[in-house]
């Protein structure tokens, strides 16, 4: 492991189950235990070419080197191909983007550290080596990376500030979505902090920081305190858009066909500068527009003589 720190276990392992590991002169077997003084050879395989398709597709790029590139997502791109996604995904735009892929895990592909949903927009870093993706995920996993939010939700949230500390796993019932009620869940922190509350409207804009990154885990955590967010299709109620007194505001959340979640804010050690870097992502316009409604609309009712709050 030492001599190869880029390298997980499991891609030793790997490479001894494939014969790429020669110990003496003859092919190791993983169980085997060094007595000491033997020599140790190892035959890295080329990086292989994924089977998933590089497409032309445009991006936002905000930060580039040989090691990582930094990407302001817009809602509705899927980071990862998957079942039913086979294609249009951020991998597919990296794939035909960057021609200096290494490999990582001995394929050559760009490394997704960490994930947005698709209708999430905002700032996600890759990694285009092995060493930049071990370092980066090691970042996130010991929460010394930063990742901050903001979204608009349903409710007059208190108190001013808060943390929701409650494990995600499947819905024990609709197996699309992510629940705090399940067995099997793995732990998920989330920080909150209101930022402003519309009280007309009975809406909150909070940011968020998030110390895990569970799937769908800010959308969860705040339905389960019964804030949840506007425009959420999944985890949200659309009465609740066409229930507001403003039919105006209420025509312009519910025609966003997105949450209104954004990831404004990534910032991370750089894998090999080891400098701390940060990067922002400005709030899209269909989501900027609608906070700009609202502050029109408070501060006409402030100058009137209302407390809108």
């Amino acid at each position: 492991m030492g001599a190869f720190p880029d390298l997980t276990r499991s891609q030793i392992k790997r490479l001894i189950d494939e014969g790429s590991v020669l110990l003496d002169g003859a092919v190791a077997k993983s169980a085997l235990k060094l007595r000491g003084g033997e020599t140790v050879s190892v035959t890295l395989p080329e990086p292989s070419p994924v089977e998933t398709v590089p497409e032309a597709i445009p991006l936002t790029i905000l930060y580039e080197d040989s090691s990582l590139i930094v990407i302001d997502k817009p809602a509705g791109m899927v980071v990862h191909p998957a079942p039913g996604h086979p294609g249009g995904t951020l991998v597919n735009a990296l794939l035909h983007h960057c021609e200096d892929l290494a490999g990582i895990g001995g394929e050559l592909r760009p490394g997704i550290v960490h994930r947005l949903d698709r209708d999430t927009s905002g700032v996600i870093v890759a990694s285009k080596n092995d060493h930049a993706h071990l370092d980066l995920a090691r970042q996130f996993k010991e929460h010394s990376s930063q990742r901050r939010y903001r979204a608009l939700v349903h409710g007059l949230v208190e108190p001013s500030e808060g943390t929701i500390d409650q494990p995600i796993g499947r819905h024990p019932v609709h197996r699309k979505k992510m629940s705090t009620h399940c067995r099997h869940g793995r732990r998920a922190v989330t920080h909150w902090r209101v930022l402003r509350r519309y009280e007309l409207d009975r809406l909150s804009l909070l940011e968020l920081r998030l110390e895990t990154g569970r799937t769908h885990q800010i959308r969860v955590h705040l339905s389960a305190l019964g804030y949840p967010v506007a425009g959420d299709p999944l985890y949200g109620n659309p009465r609740l858009a066409r229930g507001l007194e403003d039919a105006e505001l209420g025509r312009l959340i519910g025609g966003l066909n997105r949450q209104f979640l954004h990831a404004w804010l990534l910032g991370f050690t750089h894998p090999e500068a080891g400098q701390y870097q940060e990067f922002h992502s400005p709030m899209p316009p269909e989501l900027q527009g609608i906070l700009d409604f609202l502050e029109e609309k408070y501060t006409a009712a402030l100058n009137s003589g209302q407390h809108p709050g």
